[in-house]
């Protein structure tokens, strides 16, 4: 193992206890010789790996007193908390609620993006679109569908719309959101919790509507709505069973029994 993924490695397992709770807010990071001694490295090295743990947000560098201890879920922005999702998978219940928030997030974004688009003038040449959702549907119903290729696929299309609405505080937040599901693969698989199918046809009606003279009508945005709130609704409930958290457990068990 190189020096870079010995500094990578262990400065992430000391964010992960930072991230757990067994290192707490206030207090101090173990010491360069601490660190040094534990893991069997050279002093150089695990001043790295604390100057990198101050790079992610989780420590505070004070002289003559060392590494403070961050409030991390508290205080830190979105890098942080994308940190922290990742570090967070060995502990099902935390890591559930974080992608529960995640999954909010991004939800509120898209359906705003989805319902501002259907009411503005349209300003995405409907070729790029179609082809974007080509290249979906090619890879959905390939032998063996790829769930990154395709989450990268359908984000590409929201950024889309964001960036024709001149959204763009929303698009770098999805950004973001992107980032942080692409890092964890249970996130990933939990985004297709439906036939990947369903998903190239949604693209399509939307387009559909989008080609239209006619918008859709009111009762017709409230289905969508709703439909959209229960796809939410699946892909919390498939992380959950995913990274084996109680509810989900419990889910699996009825789903293999039923």
């Amino acid at each position: 193992m190189g020096d870079r993924t010995v500094v990578a490695d262990v400065a992430d397992e000391l964010a992960r206890r930072v991230a757990s709770g067994q290192y707490m807010p206030g207090g101090l990071m173990p010491s360069v010789r601490q660190v040094a001694d534990e893991f069997d490295l050279n002093r150089a090295t695990a001043q790295l790996i604390l100057g990198r743990l101050e790079s992610y947000g989780f420590v505070d560098a004070h002289r003559g007193k060392g590494f403070v201890i961050r409030d991390v879920r508290a205080v830190g922005g979105v890098d942080v908390y994308r940190r922290l999702f990742r570090l967070s998978m060995p502990e099902p219940e935390v890591a559930a609620e974080m992608f529960g928030n995640i999954v909010e997030e991004e939800r509120g974004i898209a359906l705003e993006a989805l319902l501002a688009y259907t009411g503005s003038d349209r300003a995405v040449d409907p070729i790029e679109l179609k082809a974007d959702i080509d290249e979906l549907e090619t890879v959905a119903r390939g032998e063996d569908p790829d769930p990154h290729r395709m989450l990268r696929i359908e984000l590409n299309l929201l950024r889309r719309l964001l960036t024709a609405l001149g959204h763009g505080m929303q698009r770098a937040v999805l950004n973001s959101i992107g980032e942080m599901i692409l890092e964890v693969p249970e996130a990933v698989d939990a985004y297709f919790a439906v036939s990947p199918d369903l998903h190239v046809l949604v693209w399509r009606a939307l387009v559909a509507v989008w080609d239209s003279e006619a918008g859709p009508s009111g009762a017709q945005l409230a289905l969508f709505e709703d439909l959209f709130g229960l796809y939410h609704q699946r892909v919390v409930a498939r992380f959950e069973e995913l990274v084996g958290t109680a509810e989900g457990a419990e889910e699996t068990v009825h789903a293999a029994t039923a």
